[in-house]
């Protein structure tokens, strides 16, 4: 792949289980493939356990892959040793806005140490204006710089780790479902920041989700995860609306009626179950 890209070439995770003194494998990522660009936005669907947050964790480096290669740029990046020049570019928002932030810290505190860590040449007074407008980026401001994460809402703290992950000067953000735990009263609005950061700062966006309705509306392509497969892909629009794998269909059936989210994930159990 040509530079500017952030490319998953053939991922493969397994993860040895102990059940008393017997031994199993479980392959959470089978063999997928994908590449990020600048301004583009690709989202990875799935029910929980189909694999998408080991993807997001071995592309942060958090977790080391069984086979297969993450490559920045078209190089090879490793899994071992140093990855603060690899952190520089790519930047993960969590999921949980309540246990990312630490407690003890100030917001200043938590936008300003990738300032300092990425960028050691900066001045205390220029890590402070910095700190400020990335704050400022996110509709916060000078205003929270001594706020303690508790005094916040959700919301808020998803946008201080929003402005945290863009504080090195990443590319490419990885967002694991990163409204999944805010009020529905105030997703939209943390996905319309991602959009619009998206859009003005040129970024390549991995959004993982469960929810298809989102997906389709911030994202330019969709890939359908199944228990560590990738079982369909293409453009937002098409794979929305004229889905041609029964798990895509069954999941928009399933967003279309809430309550179906949770029998939905009872049946794919209950499959699992028969097949061990």
């Amino acid at each position: 792949m040509s530079a500017h890209s952030l490319e998953v070439r053939g991922l493969v995770k397994d993860f040895r289980l102990r059940n008393g003194l017997k031994l199993s494998t479980l392959r959470a990522v089978n063999d997928v493939s994908f590449t990020l660009v600048p301004g583009r936005t690709l989202a990875l669907v799935g029910e929980s356990g189909s694999g998408k947050s080991t993807i997001a964790r071995i592309i942060a480096k958090l977790e080391i892959p069984t086979s297969g290669e993450v490559l920045l740029d078209g190089e090879t990046t490793r899994f071992r040793g140093d990855h603060s020049a690899y952190r520089r570019q790519v930047q993960m928002v969590f999921q949980d806005p309540f246990a990312s932030l630490n407690p003890f810290h100030s917001i200043a505190h938590h936008i300003a140490r990738p300032l300092h860590i990425h960028h050691p040449e900066l001045k205390p007074a220029e890590v402070r204006d910095r700190t400020v407008a990335l704050l400022e980026r996110v509709s916060l401001g000078a205003t929270y710089l001594q706020r303690r994460p508790h005094e916040l809402s959700g919301g808020q703290r998803q946008r201080v780790a929003i402005a945290r992950a863009l504080a090195p000067g990443a590319r490419f953000i990885i967002a694991d479902e990163p409204v999944s735990m805010l009020d529905v009263s105030i997703r939209v609005g943390v996905l319309n920041l991602l959009a619009e950061l998206q859009r003005d700062e040129g970024l390549g966006v991995l959004y993982i989700t469960h929810d298809l309705a989102t997906a389709r509306h911030f994202s330019d392509e969709i890939m359908v995860m199944y228990r560590g497969d990738i079982v369909e892909r293409g453009p937002a629009d098409d794979v929305i609306l004229n889905p041609q794998h029964d798990y895509t269909q069954r999941l928009r059936e399933a967003a279309a009626d809430p309550d179906r989210l949770g029998q939905l994930r009872d049946e794919v159990r209950a499959e699992l179950a028969k097949e061990r």
